[in-house]
């Protein structure tokens, strides 16, 4: 059990880089969605786009997130990127935040609103 996820933040520790992976094909999405739906732990994706300025503004907060957060995972997937995953999770706005464990989504944040988006991670961190 999370053996992927395991071998992804030792990478990501070891290379001095942020917590939080960049999904860029759907391959790699489906590695994540398939290793991650049978855990309970909690996976927080950030759907965002380049050219979006609130995304830009939140990626320092979410990085810390993730840096803060360690027992979930954090994944940012670019809607340009990935259109199909971003429909299949409804995304019609950005930055939305999909707070998902043990492969439902248990929380929502659309905006730029990290205040609101911590005390989800935190609340759901706790249970």
């Amino acid at each position: 059990m999370g053996g992927f996820f395991s071998a992804q933040a030792a990478n990501a520790a070891e290379e001095g880089e942020s917590a939080v992976t960049a999904v860029h094909s759907s391959g790699e999405w489906t590695q994540y969605w398939q290793s991650h739906s049978q855990t309970n732990k909690l996976m927080v994706i950030d759907f965002s786009a380049t050219w979006c300025g609130p995304c830009r503004f939140m990626e320092p907060a979410f990085r810390a997130m993730a840096d803060q957060y360690t027992e979930a995972v954090f994944l940012k997937i670019d809607v340009d990127e990935l259109p199909d995953v971003s429909r299949q999770w409804k995304v019609q706005a950005m930055p939305t935040f999909v707070l998902v464990r043990g492969g439902q989504e248990v929380g929502r944040i659309v905006g730029a609103r990290k205040d609101e988006l911590e005390k989800q991670i935190k609340g759901l961190l706790a249970m």
